[in-house]
């Protein structure tokens, strides 16, 4: 049975077919979040499984996230050409059956390949899931969509860690990825029976080769980044060339492509850059924070996977709380302070979070830090996001939306990669040295820190209360900046997709 609702018609709130299209969408938007934070619990299980030190540890999370942000544009584009739910159906087979070899995986080097693997899929996925929503529902129906697909997939993000951590302990970490299975199979069905076809047809060529070198460079510079600590050889410092070169090639092709897919000339907005750096500081900072602290608590602590899953928690439960109150605030003062104040709180956070080691309390040692971390991303996401889509011009919104989610993905790339080597936590076994391990945790909390701060000061600079277009200062803002709350490293509920919502609102 097949989808019966017309692209001319629309899905409507409250029906039986717009109720399935919605969990389709959701159901397998969680896939790809649950493929991004669930495996941040298991790693230290890995770790003993397949006898992986930090720097395999990092791959097996960056492998991931790498192919992911280089393609999930492309993934946006190829939906909106060749039909979002084809695009949907194709995303959701290709991640679980790479999900699938995950799980079954006999060493770290083919698991870190089919987590390479498995990014592809959620670029082809993730994109077309929102999308979906926007271009099926009634325009009337269409923000309760968005908004409930945006409060259910918080959700998803926030009992990632956990259900990962349960899976763990349950049986092994094969199951993070092994329980993809089941869930992808009811996600084919909800989008076989509820969700339409709908598409875009454009003349606008398709550009792969930007694709192709945005992933080279990420990769090339990542493996670099990730050989910082072992006095790098030959090899790293040729693939590290040639990531650089690949990425210069990028910005070479991309200015002058007719059909680029990063319009470099969206750059030359000062609110647009400024709002992007700050970006990179924040979710730089997570991305190498969440990584670590699990294994910390864990490894150090001697927390179980459940237990360190459920102690990360109130990150994401504040951020549900919160976020819109504060997209709210930014409203009413302006982007300027809330953007200043939310990275110096994470900084805090951070600092207080380094002093959690062997011995220590949760109620006392980490608690205090985790809950400031929360309340730092809640008061700097919404405004962050809602800057970003204010300050270029209303045809070029997807464009800032999907370039703002690739740099935040890039940023937990690069410090997964680069700040575990650069406190030297790239050698030996995590299992065996775990004093070594705090200290290095330690050194990366205070460095993290110090980016947070630094992230802070520049949005001081950078950033200006008085938006380009008073126009985009609309409570549709507040749904943007909810779609884009995530706690994972990297900005799961966007992906790139609130274009797609914005260019139909």
């Amino acid at each position: 049975m097949t989808a019966v609702a017309s692209e001319a018609e629309g899905l409507r709130w409250g029906t039986s077919q717009g109720r399935g299209a919605l969990a389709a969408t959701v159901l397998g938007s969680s896939l790809t979040f649950l493929a991004a934070t669930s495996i941040t619990v298991a790693l230290p299980a890995l770790a003993e499984d397949l006898d992986a030190d930090v720097a395999t540890l990092s791959w097996t999370v960056n492998a991931y996230t790498l192919t992911l942000a280089a393609l999930v544009l492309l993934g946006g584009s190829l939906g909106d050409r060749f039909g979002r739910r084809r695009l949907f159906v194709i995303g959701t087979v290709w991640l679980t059956v790479t999900s699938l070899i995950c799980g079954l995986a006999p060493n770290a080097e083919a698991l870190i390949a089919a987590r390479a693997l498995q990014g592809v899929g959620g670029a082809l996925l993730t994109p077309a899931s929102l999308a979906i929503l926007q271009a099926s529902f009634v325009a009337s129906d269409r923000s309760k969509a968005v908004g409930a697909w945006s409060g259910l997939a918080g959700v998803a993000t926030a009992i990632g860690p956990l259900v990962g951590g349960w899976m763990v302990d349950t049986w092994s970490w094969r199951l993070v990825f092994l329980v993809n299975v089941p869930l992808a199979l009811v996600v084919l069905l909800l989008t076989v029976k509820f969700v339409p076809e709908t598409r875009s047809p454009s003349d606008k060529r398709l550009d792969f080769t930007g694709a192709a070198l945005a992933a080279l460079g990420l990769g090339g510079t990542t493996y670099a980044l990730t050989g910082l600590g072992d006095q790098m050889s030959m090899q790293s410092w040729l693939v590290g060339a040639a990531g650089l070169v690949a990425m210069v090639a990028f910005v070479l092709y991309e200015r002058s492509s007719s059909h680029p897919m990063v319009p470099l000339g969206v750059f030359r907005n000062r609110q647009f850059t400024g709002a992007n750096v700050v970006t990179f500081a924040v979710y730089g900072v997570l991305g190498s924070t969440f990584f670590l602290l699990s294994v910390q608590l864990q490894v150090v602590l001697g927390y179980s996977p459940v237990l360190a899953g459920a102690a990360e928690l109130p990150v994401t439960v504040l951020m549900l709380l919160l976020s819109a109150y504060a997209g709210s605030l930014a409203e009413r003062i302006g982007p300027r302070l809330p953007m200043t104040v939310g990275p110096l709180v994470i900084a805090a956070s951070l600092v207080l979070l380094a002093g959690a080691g062997e011995g220590s309390s949760y109620l006392t040692d980490v608690l205090p830090g985790i809950v400031l971390l929360g309340l730092g991303l809640s008061a700097t996401v919404a405004p962050l996001t809602a800057t970003v889509l204010a300050a270029v011009d209303e045809s070029m919104v997807g464009v800032a939306s999907g370039v703002n989610n690739a740099v935040a993905r890039a940023a937990g790339l690069f410090t997964v990669a680069a700040l575990p080597a650069i406190v030297g936590l790239t050698q030996g076994s995590v299992l065996q040295n775990p004093a070594e391990f705090s200290s290095g945790f330690r050194a990366a909390m205070f460095l993290s820190a110090g980016m947070a701060a630094l992230g802070g000061l520049l949005a001081w600079v950078t950033i200006r209360n008085k938006l380009q277009d008073d126009r985009h200062a609309c409570p549709s803002s507040r749904v943007h900046a909810r779609v884009h709350c995530a706690v994972d490293s990297t900005p799961p509920a966007g992906d790139g997709d609130a274009d797609r919502f914005r260019r139909a609102a």
